[in-house]
């Protein structure tokens, strides 16, 4: 039951990455003088994200036990 729910939790880490990415890049042709700040939320949520994900899975190991 672990293991499937790190999958799941990489899967959906690596699917929000990606889309930010892509709504970054969409929106940096949409609004050429906000892309500086997009691409300043994306590289941030680089970092936090699979930092928030890590924290989850270790609550969830410690709270089963």
């Amino acid at each position: 039951m672990f293991q499937k729910l790190k999958r799941i939790l990489a899967l959906a880490g690596a699917v929000l990455l990606a889309a930010m990415y892509l709504i970054t890049a969409v929106l940096a042709f949409v609004d050429p003088t906000a892309s500086k700040d997009w691409l300043t939320a994306s590289v941030s949520c680089t970092v936090v994200i699979p930092c928030f994900l890590y924290a989850y899975i270790l609550v969830y190991r410690y709270l089963k036990k």
